[in-house]
C-alpha cells in the first residue's frame, strides 16, 4: 500500500503523460523534418538528428529520477546558489564559449554542446519565487520589485549580450507571474502602451505621430477640467511618448544590426526582402497552408524534404506538422500545449505555498511564451528571432532544460502537504 506522501500516489500522472505524449511526438517529426528519401535513414541512426534526440529523450528519463529523487526541500533551500552557478555559467559563456551563428551561447564539451541560457529560465524562476516566499516581500513596494527586475534582467542582460534575443526575450513572461502576485494592472497597461507605440513608430512616419501627440495632448487640456496638475501630467505624457517615439527609431536604426532590422521589418512587410529575411516566413506559411485539413501523409511534405524552410528541425519544426498532417495535426498540438498550460496552472493555484504557486506560474510563463512566440513566427505574427517550441525542436540542452523546470513543479506538487509544514 502506498504511503499517502510517496512521490507515485502523488505525483500529477496527466501532465506526464502530456509531457511524454509531447516528447514522442516531437521526436517523430523530428525525424520527418530531417528525413532524406535518397538514403532512406532510419529514426535510430546517430548521425541523424532524429538518432541524436532519442539519446537526448533516454537521458532525460534518467533527469527526471534525479529530479524527483532529490529532497524537496532542496530546490527552495537552494534557489539562490543554483541562480548563482547559472549567472557564472552565463558569464564563462561569454568568455569561453563557442560561437554558433554569430552568437557565442554554447559550451562545446566534444560529445555534445551546452547552453547555459537555456537553463537560466529554471534557475530565474526559482530564485524568484524563492524571493516571493518571504512574507513581507510585496509588490507594491518599489524596492521589491527593484530587487525582482534585477533578479530577472541580469539573466536576461547576460544572454543579450551573446547576443541571443529570442532567448532573452522569454524572460519577459515573468511579469505575468508579478501580476499573479499583486504587480499593479497599471504596469501591463503601460506595457501594452509601449508595444503599441512600438508598432506604431514602424508603421507610421514620426513626423505624423507627433502631430498625433501635439492634437491629442492639446484636446485633453482644452476639453479637460483646467489645472495646473492636469495640465503637467498631459505634458509630461506627451513628453515621455515622444522620447519612446525616439528611443524605438534609435534601437531599430542604430542600435540593432541590420539582419535584426530586416526582421523586424519583414514582420510588417514580407515582400521586403522575399529572397533574405522574408524567406523564412514565406516558406513556412506556405509549407503549413499546403497541408490543408489532414496533411499531406507522414514524410510526404514537398517543402520539408526539398529544404525550403530553414531551421526547419528546430525553430521552424511547426512546419513540418502542419504541412504533413495538416489543420488537424496543428490542432492536436496546439490542443496538448494547452491541456499542459492549464495543468501547470492548476497545480500552481492548488498550492498553499507561495514558494511553489509562484514558480508554477513561471513555468506556466516561460513555456506559454516560447509556445506563443515560436508558433507566431512560423506564421508571420512574430519576428524571427531563433526561439524553440518546448519538447518539440531538436536540441538536448532545450528539452533537459524544460524537463528540468517542469519536473521540479511536479516533485514540489508531489510534496505540497509536506511543504505546509517543512
Amino acid at each position: 500500500m502506498k504511503r499517502p506522501d510517496s512521490i507515485l500516489a502523488n505525483i500529477d500522472w496527466l501532465t506526464i503523460l502530456v509531457f511524454f505524449l509531447m516528447v514522442m511526438l516531437g521526436w517523430i517529426n523530428l525525424y520527418a523534418a530531417v528525413f532524406d528519401e535518397k538514403s532512406q535513414q532510419n529514426m535510430f541512426d546517430l548521425s541523424q538528428n532524429s538518432g541524436k534526440q532519442l539519446l537526448y529523450i533516454i537521458s532525460t528519463i534518467f533527469l527526471i529520477i534525479i529530479i524527483v529523487s532529490v529532497d524537496f526541500k532542496f530546490y527552495n533551500s537552494f534557489a539562490y546558489i543554483i541562480y548563482g552557478f547559472i549567472i557564472v555559467l552565463l558569464i564563462s559563456v561569454l568568455l569561453f564559449g563557442k560561437e554558433v551563428a554569430g552568437a557565442k551561447s554554447w559550451f562545446d564539451l566534444g560529445l555534445f554542446q551546452f547552453q547555459p541560457s537555456e537553463f537560466s529560465k529554471f534557475a530565474t524562476a526559482l530564485v524568484v519565487a524563492k524571493y516571493l516566499d518571504n512574507p513581507s516581500v510585496k509588490l507594491t513596494k518599489i524596492k521589491n520589485l527593484f530587487v525582482l527586475v534585477l533578479l530577472v534582467g541580469l539573466p536576461m542582460g547576460l544572454i543579450l549580450l551573446q547576443p541571443d534575443t529570442g532567448t532573452a526575450l522569454v524572460f519577459m513572461g515573468f511579469i505575468i507571474v508579478f501580476y499573479r502576485e499583486g504587480l499593479s494592472s497599471l504596469f501591463i497597461i503601460l506595457g501594452l502602451a509601449g508595444v503599441a507605440i512600438f508598432i506604431m513608430t514602424l508603421l507610421i512616419p514620426q513626423v505624423y505621430l507627433f502631430v498625433g501627440i501635439v492634437i491629442l495632448g492639446a484636446l485633453i487640456i482644452g476639453f479637460g477640467a483646467r489645472n495646473i496638475k492636469r495640465i503637467a501630467i498631459t505634458l509630461v505624457a506627451m513628453g515621455v511618448i515622444a522620447g519612446t517615439i525616439k528611443s524605438v527609431d534609435f534601437v531599430i536604426n542604430d542600435v540593432l544590426k541590420p539582419h535584426q532590422q530586416n526582421r523586424i521589418k519583414v514582420l510588417f512587410n514580407p515582400d521586403i526582402d522575399p529572397l533574405g529575411a522574408g524567406w523564412n516566413v514565406t516558406q513556412s506559411k506556405i509549407a503549413i497552408g499546403s497541408g490543408g485539413l489532414a496533411g499531406k501523409g507522414f514524410l510526404a511534405g514537398t517543402q520539408t524534404k526539398f529544404d525550403f524552410v530553414p531551421e526547419q528541425s528546430t525553430d521552424f519544426i511547426f512546419c513540418t506538422i502542419g504541412e504533413e498532417h495538416g489543420w488537424m495535426g496543428s490542432l492536436l498540438l496546439i490542443s496538448l500545449f494547452t491541456i499542459l498550460l492549464i495543468r501547470v496552472i492548476n497545480i500552481a493555484e492548488r498550492q498553499k505555498s507561495r514558494f511553489t504557486r509562484v514558480y508554477g506560474y513561471s513555468v506556466a510563463s516561460i513555456i506559454f511564451i516560447h509556445f506563443m512566440v515560436n508558433i507566431g513566427m512560423t506564421i508571420g505574427l512574430f519576428p524571427v528571432i531563433g526561439i524553440p517550441l518546448p519538447f518539440f525542436s531538436y536540441g538536448g540542452s532545450s528539452l533537459w532544460a524544460f524537463t528540468v523546470l517542469l519536473f521540479i513543479l511536479l516533485k514540489l506538487d508531489a510534496h505540497r502537504m509536506q511543504i505546509l509544514v517543512w
